[in-house]
């Protein structure tokens, strides 16, 4: 298996919701600060989305990228909305003070 710009892979250690904390060197990397993710931290795939809490920072796995218009990018979807729960409010009428269809008069047909 070709591993030149492997960074993490799903072959590497479970990742661990409740690890110890332990201490890490910091160093720069070009123009960035770095810091070598202990293999007992890693985490699955190659992406990752890092914010900050304070003076904490948190890294955390990125959420696969799916093709769009894809069947799991649709399930996706679904399942955020599914979170969202049922809709509380009465849905507007968006009719109102409008014209019947049938009372509006176009004219007469010229075929």
């Amino acid at each position: 298996m070709e591993r030149a710009n492997h960074i993490a892979s799903e072959d590497i250690a479970t990742y661990a919701e409740n690890t110890g904390a332990r201490a890490v060197k910091l160093f720069r990397n070009g123009a960035n600060q770095a810091v070598r993710i202990p293999k007992e931290f890693e985490l699955p795939g190659t992406d990752a989305l890092i914010h900050r809490e304070g003076n904490k920072l948190i890294i955390e796995p990125a959420k696969p990228k799916l093709e769009k218009g894809s069947a799991a990018a649709l399930l996706a979807a679904l399942d955020e909305m599914a979170k969202l729960g049922p809709m509380e409010e009465e849905f507007p009428n968006v009719d109102e003070g409008l014209l019947a269809l049938d009372d509006i008069d176009f004219g007469e047909d010229p075929t």
